[in-house]
């Protein structure tokens, strides 16, 4: 099940934002259950260290509740799209301050569900580090576009908001980037024969 079938239902999420902008903590704190899994997943992907996604995630939701006055949602411009585009710059920051990072084997195997054969981790372990390496060497928009598209399942619409960009300038920045993704994994492929 998607983190969106948990979601309550329109009406009532917008019930919860306008008491949240009204200062209503306990409405607040439902938004936070009902997002901070898929901003955590977010900001992991982009970030790949553990610790430094549940601080920026942390700092998602205090920048959030500090900035919710100003708010004003609308059928263009989602709660959701809202916090992505916070975490997308606490992202952008981060990568600011210090050199980029890699994914760990460790953290990713952290995050299975089922317990796999031998062959198929091993045979996992090598698809994921291998995607993780070219995700990487796309552009931050890119890379942007294809987590919230692939990984959180937003709409294009949706990713528009977070990247700042028109939703067919989004989708040409998906199809270039899925492009580019091709590429780079027959050139890895082709390195390990």
């Amino acid at each position: 099940m998607t983190d969106r079938q948990h979601r309550p239902g329109a009406h009532t999420q917008r019930q919860l934002i306008n008491k949240a902008i009204n200062g209503d903590a306990k409405a607040f704190g439902e938004l936070y259950e009902e997002y901070v899994d898929a901003i955590y997943r977010y900001i992991y992907f982009r970030v790949g260290s553990e610790v430094e996604a549940e601080d920026l995630t942390d700092e998602v939701f205090v920048r959030a509740w500090e900035a919710l006055p100003e708010f004003r949602p609308s059928a263009s411009y989602s709660f959701s799209a809202w916090l992505y585009r916070i975490a997308h710059n606490l992202v952008v920051d981060s990568y600011r301050r210090r050199s980029p990072v890699t994914f760990s084997r460790d953290e990713l195997d952290k995050n299975k569900t089922r317990l796999p054969s031998v062959e198929e981790e091993a045979q996992i372990r090598h698809e994921a580090a291998n995607l993780v390496k070219a995700v990487q060497h796309l552009s931050d928009t890119e890379q942007d576009v294809i987590v919230l598209r692939f990984v959180e399942g937003l709409s294009h619409r949706e990713v528009a908001q977070v990247i700042g960009k028109s939703e067919s300038a989004s989708r040409v920045i998906q199809h270039r980037a899925l492009a580019a993704l091709r590429k780079i994994l027959v050139r890895q492929e082709r390195h390990e024969e």
